[in-house]
C-alpha cells in the first residue's frame, strides 16, 4: 500500500513537465533505480541516508535573473528502509527565502521509489510530491554528482514551519523560478529544515 502511495506522488509530481511527452518517459528499472540512489547519496544507501543541497544566490545572479523570486533555497532528501516491507523509502523537505518577502517558508513530502527515466539525454529525475494534490518537485543530479537539479511548477508551502490554512501557499514557477540548480554540501547545513530530535540527532552525525 505504501508503494502504490508514493509511486502515485511521484507520478503526480512529474506530470506537469516529464510527462509532457509521455513517449519519451518511462520508470527505471531496480538496477537504474539503485545506480540513480548511489548517486544522490554518494554510495548505496544503508538503513539510513540524507544528501543535502544549498544554494544562495548572489547579487550577481539576481541581477541577470530580475524574475526571480527565490533568494536562497535548501533540499533536504532523505531515506529509511522500511522494517516490515524492506523497501527504501525517500521524502523530501524544501526549505527557502523569498527575494523580496521576509521570512523562511518550507515543503514537504514523499518520493516515488522508483525514478523515471527521460530518454532525451537519458536523464533520470525522481518525482517527490505534497499530499492533497499540493504539487511537487523534481529532482535530477548533475553529471559530476555534485548538484541537484530542481524542476518545479508548483509546490504547496509554508511559512516558518507551521503547516495551517493561513499559513499555507504555494510556490508557483514563474520565468526564472522553474529550475532551481543546488550544491551538494554537508548535511549540516540542511538542519534547519528538520524538527524531530531524533532524525535532526542521526543526521548531525552523518
Amino acid at each position: 500500500m505504501k508503494l502504490s502511495i508514493f509511486v502515485a506522488l511521484a507520478l503526480a509530481a512529474l506530470t506537469s513537465v516529464a510527462l509532457a511527452d509521455e513517449d519519451k518517459v518511462r520508470e527505471t528499472t531496480k538496477a537504474e533505480a539503485d545506480a540513480f540512489n548511489a548517486r544522490l547519496y554518494a554510495g548505496a544507501p544503508a538503513d539510513k541516508a540524507y544528501a543535502c543541497f544549498v544554494r544562495r544566490y548572489d547579487a550577481e545572479h539576481l541581477a541577470r535573473h530580475p524574475k526571480q523570486k527565490v533568494a536562497s533555497m535548501k533540499l533536504l532528501i532523505s531515506a529509511e528502509t522500511d522494517k516490515e516491507d524492506k523497501q527504501l523509502h525517500k521524502s523530501f523537505r524544501l526549505g527557502f527565502r523569498y527575494r523580496h518577502r521576509s521570512g523562511d517558508f518550507d515543503s514537504s513530502g514523499s518520493c516515488g521509489s522508483h525514478a523515471v527515466l527521460l530518454s532525451q539525454g537519458d536523464e533520470v529525475r525522481m518525482g517527490c510530491g505534497v499530499d492533497c494534490e499540493g504539487g511537487g518537485i523534481e529532482v535530477a543530479l548533475s553529471k559530476d554528482n555534485k548538484s541537484a537539479i530542481i524542476r518545479l511548477e508548483q509546490v504547496r508551502v509554508w511559512q516558518n514551519n507551521k503547516p495551517d490554512d493561513e499559513a499555507e501557499q504555494s510556490l508557483v514557477a514563474g520565468a526564472d523560478d522553474k529550475i532551481f540548480r543546488l550544491d551538494r554540501t554537508d548535511t549540516s547545513e540542511c538542519a534547519s529544515l528538520v524538527t524531530d530530535r531524533k532524525e535532526l540527532a542521526a543526521l548531525r552525525h552523518k
